[in-house]
Order: C-alpha cells, then sequence, then structure tokens
C-alpha cells in the first residue's frame, strides 16, 4: 500500500484502532487524512477538527514556553531551580539506583533549567521501572499515563515530589517524563500566573491554536474522541469519554502529557519551530532557542542507556533529535516525540518536512507501535 489513507484504514479495519488523523506535510504540500471514527460504536465519524489527548506531544510545547522566558530575560539556562523551585533546592539521591530509597546521599550540585529541560535532573523514568526510587514516581506522583483530575494540584505535588530522592546526579543520566511535569510548575512560578494562561497567550493565541488546551469547553465536546486500551481479551476499555476528566479544568496541567488538539493545531506550532521562532505576527522564539531546542545534548553512554525510549537517536528540548539512520524515516536533526495515548508529531528542519498523527488507542509500553512506523515508513517514502 503506498497511498496514506489506505495505510491508516488498514489499522482500523483490522483492528483494534478505532480512527486516526495523519498529516504529512512537505513545504507547502500539505496531506491529510482521517479515518475511522471517535469512538468504537461508530456513531461519530473522525474529523480533521476532532480533538484528541495528545499526551506526550505536549513536551515540545512546553520547552518552546520555557524558551520564551529565556528570551524575555527571566530565566537562563544555567539557573538554578531553587530559587523558583525551593522544593528542589537541596535534592537528595540514592545512593545506587537500586538501593533503597532512605539510603542517599546529598546531589552534588544544584540542579538547573538545562537538567530540567534535557531530562538529566535526576527525576524520571530509567528503562528499569522496579528500581524503588522510580516506584515513588507511580505511588506518590501518580506519573504515567496522565490523570488531570487525580493529580494533585500543582504546590502539594512539589512537595510530595521533595520527599522522592533523585535517582541519579543531576546532569549523569538522562530520566523520562517528571522533569516535563517540573517545567509546567516553573514555567507557572516564574511567570506569575497558572500555566493555561501563559501558554494560551503567548503561544496558542498567537498561533491561532484554538483548540489547544489542558481542557475541551461543551462546546466542543462534540468533537473530542473517547480515549481506549486494549484490553486482556483483546478488545478495548474505555480510559476516558469526551465528558470525563478533560471537561474541565485539571487539577494539575501537565506539562509532560496534559494537553488536548487538533493536528492543524499542532502543524501550527510545528510551522513556528520550522520558521525559526516566526509566526504569521511576529517572532515569539528567537532562532537560538529553536536550535538548542532542536540540537541533541546527550553524551553517546546517556543515549545508549535510555534505549528504551529514544531507540538510539539523541534529546534535545521536550522532544528527541534524530542522530543516526537507523529506520528510514530517521534523518540527522528530526525533532518530535510520540504519546502514550496513540500520538506523534515530528519536524524535519534539514527538509521542510511535518508529520503528525493523531489516534486515541493507548500504547502498550514506549516502543511506537506499528501504525506509527507504517506512517513514518511512507512519509519518508513520500
Amino acid at each position: 500500500m503506498t497511498n496514506l489513507h489506505d495505510i491508516l484504514q488498514a489499522h482500523v479495519s483490522e483492528g483494534p484502532l478505532p480512527g486516526a488523523v495523519g498529516l504529512v506535510a512537505r513545504g507547502d504540500e500539505v496531506e491529510v487524512q482521517v479515518v475511522g471514527s471517535a469512538d468504537v460504536d461508530g456513531t461519530s465519524p473522525m474529523a480533521r477538527d476532532s480533538i484528541f489527548r495528545i499526551a506526550s506531544i505536549t513536551k515540545p510545547v512546553i520547552a518552546a514556553a520555557v524558551m520564551m522566558l529565556v528570551d524575555d530575560g527571566r530565566i537562563a539556562l544555567d539557573d538554578p531551580v531553587g530559587q523558583w523551585l525551593p522544593e528542589l533546592a537541596s535534592p537528595t539521591v540514592v545512593r545506587t539506583p537500586a538501593g533503597p530509597v532512605d539510603d542517599v546521599v546529598p546531589a552534588a550540585r544544584a540542579i538547573t533549567v538545562t537538567d530540567l529541560l534535557t531530562f538529566r535532573a535526576g527525576y524520571g523514568f530509567p528503562s528499569d521501572f522496579s528500581l524503588p526510587a522510580v516506584g515513588l514516581l507511580f505511588s506518590e506522583l501518580k506519573q504515567g499515563p496522565p490523570q488531570p483530575q487525580l493529580t494533585a494540584a500543582p504546590d502539594a505535588w512539589m512537595a510530595t515530589l521533595a520527599g522522592i530522592p533523585l535517582l541519579h546526579q543531576p546532569g549523569e543520566a538522562w530520566l523520562y517524563n517528571t522533569c516535563s511535569d517540573i517545567l509546567g510548575v516553573l514555567i507557572a512560578r516564574v511567570s506569575g500566573g497558572p500555566l493555561p494562561e501563559f501558554l494560551a497567550e503567548r503561544l496558542f493565541e498567537p498561533l491561532g491554536m484554538a483548540d489547544t488546551g489542558f481542557e475541551v469547553p461543551a462546546g466542543k465536546l462534540d468533537r473530542f474522541t473517547s480515549y481506549y486500551r486494549t484490553d486482556p481479551a483483546g478488545g478495548l476499555e474505555l480510559v476516558d469519554a469526551p465528558d470525563g476528566q478533560w471537561s474541565s479544568p485539571p487539577k494539575f496541567p501537565s506539562g509532560a502529557g496534559g494537553l488536548v488538539s487538533t493536528v492543524d493545531d499542532w502543524y501550527a506550532f510545528a510551522r513556528l519551530l520550522l520558521a525559526d521562532g516566526t509566526a504569521p505576527g511576529g517572532r515569539l522564539l528567537s532562532s537560538a532557542s529553536v536550535r538548542r531546542m532542536t540540537t541533541d545534548h546527550l553524551t553517546g553512554p546517556q543515549r545508549d542507556a535510555s534505549g528504551l525510549f529514544l531507540e538510539g537517536q539523541g534529546w534535545g528540548f521536550g522532544g528527541s533529535v534524530d542522530v543516526a539512520a537507523i529506520d528510514p524515516w530517521n534523518v540527522p536533526g528530526r525533532y518530535g516525540w510520540v504519546g502514550g495515548t496513540g500520538t506523534a508529531a515530528h519536524i524535519t528542519p534539514s527538509t521542510g518536512a511535518v508529520t503528525i498523527l493523531l489516534s486515541q488507542l493507548e500504547m502498550s509500553g514506549p516502543t511506537p507501535p506499528a501504525v506509527m512506523r507504517d506512517f513514518w515508513r511512507y512519509a519518508a517514502d513520500a
């Protein structure tokens, strides 16, 4: 199959994917294909403007917001974050990653803004989820699939985080996810207002991202997809309905995975990055900030240790950066990420390409599912 519609439709027809929206852009040429339904009952056909829980493709958006504060001169990349996040001013580190959580040593240095942006602050998921300190991220912080109404409010969340030791010394290792949630709190405290308001004012409104935010208003619920996971019998289990956790403001606006959006909204964000930070209404990000976001900052050993998530690629600010042509779709400099709710979004600065795939079926683990790989393969061959 060489047709994008047929590629996506095959995954819907053969199951278990209920529906999907895919966008492939090459310069000014944009292809969008829509397949399936917004729910398993088939009563609501998927549409180009369907709204999805985008999960971890929230992370690049949060990184861009942090870099706006850097461009404003309100924070610097090498600043210790303790001045805004006093809960993290004097962290402790487990003596060994596999050791008990009460066998700790002081952090060798302060956590910086760069540590959070590169996921090297010491908090987050390694390849081994069984480590005791990692278990606290699940049990105490509710890390994992986003649960906006079930996660504590930011100040309480940070107070809990302060009682969890780092898994590694700051700067030593790449660890997944948690740093983006911390960055969301950092943006709110530095800007002096709620994270949703900062993103709306500085990014979403200037870019025309009218359907992107941390909740879906009542007037848009008819466009909001249902969200599923595969059950043990191979069927689909409803995780969240349109009138569920995203139908009201969240207790915790998750910078790691809390946003909802549409394919065209994320495409507007992608075009901002491809244009080195300029938008139709003017410059939103400095070109230097975009370059830092889309440049790999990891060492070889850090990439190797993170293979479960990165599959041999690197990490910029808020997203992966391809450094090796392992698969046909890997182009050095390709930047973006995938979301556990079945989403993926990437840009390739060297070619001006954008690929965005939105679905509503939870991934079973860090490895991108077949539909994503088939989608990327099509985009690479087209």
